[in-house]
């Protein structure tokens, strides 16, 4: 069995993960008006599950998140570039710690956000070279 506070980090991180996907996702799909690119994130962001939903769900304490305020960097976004290469890297940071901690559960959904992670690295390339030359 998993330790409580392991899912908590594990339920933190999906939810972040996802999170990130969904920006950089709605930023092809509405901005750019690009099916191809929003279909794989859409793709990625549905591969971001595990099947303990209900059990991840009852670890979530959001009252006692010690670092649930916002830092200066957080609340400052200069561009559309600027947002989309911090929820790149949101997506990114997380889908690593997902591929650490999924390890105590389960290889395959460690591998799984392995996957994840590197098809994150080929977008950013791919999509910050045509955002930012469209500034």
């Amino acid at each position: 069995m998993i330790e409580k506070n392991n899912l908590r980090l594990i339920d933190a991180n999906l939810n972040r993960l996802r999170e990130g996907i969904r920006v950089v996702e709605d930023i092809f799909r509405y901005v750019y008006n690009d099916k191809d690119t929003s279909s794989k994130l859409k793709n990625l962001r549905h591969l971001s599950r595990l099947e303990n939903y209900t059990e991840l769900l009852e670890t979530r304490d959001i009252q006692n998140d010690v670092l649930r305020g916002s830092i200066k960097s957080e609340q400052n976004r200069k561009d559309l570039f600027s947002i989309l290469i911090a929820n790149f890297k949101r997506a990114q940071e997380s889908s690593r710690v997902l591929e650490e901690f999924c390890k105590l559960i389960s290889i395959e959904d460690s591998e799984n956000f392995k996957f994840i992670r590197y098809e994150l690295y080929n977008l950013e390339i791919v999509l910050t070279k045509i955002t930012s030359n469209s500034k």
